[in-house]
């Protein structure tokens, strides 16, 4: 149990760093490590996926926090775009997890995989959606995305960053507005979305000791340990080191776990 939980320690440090250099939150590496760790653990194939994902949404409520905290001192979250986004998220990660919870966990890997191979290209390539028409979009439209925002990341076990960013920014909105806006919508994803796998997990046969529903308490705790720590340590790196130069080297690693995701489910 200790050395699975230095691990789990690790693997909170290393979401903590990617999150704060890259802007993306820690999910995209969460996610796929511990579908791994899980799976050398010997934890049945029919949950481990789903605990994977319900454990990820699970530390973003905690580090979310913090980074709430620090963006509103600075005045830079948008409130007025967060209500309405924040609607349309809590009813799009509860179906987000109603969705996964339908999948059996190689469909879901699957599609972890593709989004983890899309997310990679463009991080190699920065491409970035062309201006919308008109102005600073209004509510409704905002509920919309935040639903479907909300579906994705609950599906996908991520705070929501990798795409409520590009979206706000497509909408006009500036970019430390929209990267800390987008902060702010990854508390009520990972609220909804963990609250919801606790329960959609609950009494399922094939869990494990220490698991709340589909949480899985070692990881969750080891990795929240650590992660608020070194995204600090990361958000100070990426004014140092070579931005691009790091991109390209995440992208090629989230394009090595699509494909595993991928191949390892077709072959």
């Amino acid at each position: 149990m200790l050395l699975t939980l230095l691990m789990y320690l690790a693997l909170g440090a290393a979401a903590g760093v990617t999150a704060g250099l890259f802007g993306i939150g820690g999910g995209l590496l969460i996610v796929p490590v511990l579908v791994f760790s899980f799976g050398a653990q010997g934890i049945s194939p029919e949950v481990l996926t789903h605990m994977a994902v319900a454990t990820s949404l699970a530390t973003i409520v905690v580090t979310s926090i913090s980074s709430i905290l620090a963006h509103h001192k600075r005045g830079a979250v948008r409130w007025e775009l967060f209500r309405p986004l924040g609607l349309g998220i809590l009813l799009g990660a509860f179906l987000g997890v109603k969705t996964a919870g339908q999948l059996p966990g190689d469909v879901l890997q699957m599609l972890i995989g593709s989004f983890a191979l899309l997310v990679s290209l463009q991080m190699a390539f920065g491409a970035k959606p062309s201006d919308s028409p008109g102005d600073a979009p209004k509510s409704a439209g905002l509920a919309a995305a935040g639903g479907v925002i909300g579906w994705a990341s609950a599906l996908f076990g991520i705070g929501g960053g990798t795409l409520t960013v590009p979206y706000l920014s497509w909408r006009h909105v500036r970019m430390q507005q929209a990267v800390a806006t987008s902060a702010a919508c990854g508390l009520p994803i990972a609220l909804m979305g963990a609250f919801s796998n606790v329960l959609e997990g609950w009494g399922h046969e094939a869990l494990v000791d220490w698991s709340l529903g589909y949480v899985y308490l070692p990881a969750f705790a080891g990795i929240v340990l650590t992660s608020p720590i070194f995204a600090r340590l990361g958000a100070r790196w990426a004014h140092s080191l070579p931005a691009p130069v790091l991109r390209r080297i995440f992208a090629v690693f989230l394009a090595l776990v699509g494909i595993r995701f991928l191949l390892g489910n077709l072959l």
